[in-house]
């Protein structure tokens, strides 16, 4: 027979899952539980307590219970590792290589990386999740004069942000951000309906003058988000 306090939690899982509750949606009090469950005030706690020390919910004294956001963020204005800034919020990081080869510049990539078209780029992609599920398609093409040793990298242990740091040290960067739709590729890689709402990160990096990386990274929207602070120096 399944605990009571384990049944209470897998009701307010239910809930979390079939999207009845959202992330920072107010959770039936512990009264309301109580009556609808035909359990003790002692089981809803002990349910409720277990599923914030899990993450799941978030508790304020006085005000109530809610779902917690579990979503990954990001920095808009510094570079991290995700699999760092996941760790951090308690999340387990998994990356799955899907592509790594070399390949001739098309005129479009040639013109990002200033270099002729046909000259040999390193063509990586990576899926990474956020405790099982996927957060972020990376596509990325690498510089080999830039980032030598790129060819014998192992991307599925390693980031390509650890790796690149220590190859080809950050000198400069930009990025640009958009809203997109999931195409049927990027649906099927995210887990995501057709034309769900995704995030796009387009991020060019240099190392001793000249262009490293550049990147196109997809992140699921309902998953991941992008915040920044930037604080003003101070007036003399």
């Amino acid at each position: 027979m399944i605990p009571r306090h384990q049944a209470v939690k897998a009701h307010v899982l239910d809930l979390i899952g079939k999207g009845a509750l959202k992330p920072e949606d107010r959770v039936p009090s512990e009264a309301a539980l109580v009556e609808a469950l035909g359990v003790s005030r002692m089981t809803v706690n002990k349910a409720l307590n277990a599923l914030k020390d899990e993450g799941i919910l978030t508790r304020i004294a006085g005000v109530g219970t809610f779902v917690a956001d579990q979503r990954a963020r990001g920095d808009l204005l510094t570079l991290r590792d995700i699999a760092t800034d996941l760790a951090e919020r308690g999340h387990r990081h998994d990356m799955q290589v899907l592509k790594s080869a070399s390949e001739a510049a098309s005129k479009d990539a040639a013109a990002q990386f200033e270099i002729e078209p046909g000259t040999p780029l390193f063509h990586v992609m990576v899926r990474h999740l956020q405790d099982g599920r996927p957060v972020l398609i990376e596509d990325r093409l690498i510089d080999p004069v830039i980032a030598p040793g790129v060819k014998r990298a192992d991307f599925s242990k390693t980031t390509t942000h650890a790796w690149l740091s220590a190859a080809a040290p950050l000198q400069e960067a930009e990025h640009t951000v958009r809203a997109v739709s999931a195409d049927a590729k990027t649906a099927r890689l995210l887990d995501l309906p057709m034309k769900a709402a995704c995030l796009q990160v387009r991020r060019r990096t240099w190392s001793r003058g000249r262009v490293a990386s550049v990147a196109l990274l997809t992140y699921a929207g309902d998953r991941y988000e992008i915040s920044g602070r930037l604080d003003a120096p101070a007036r003399p």
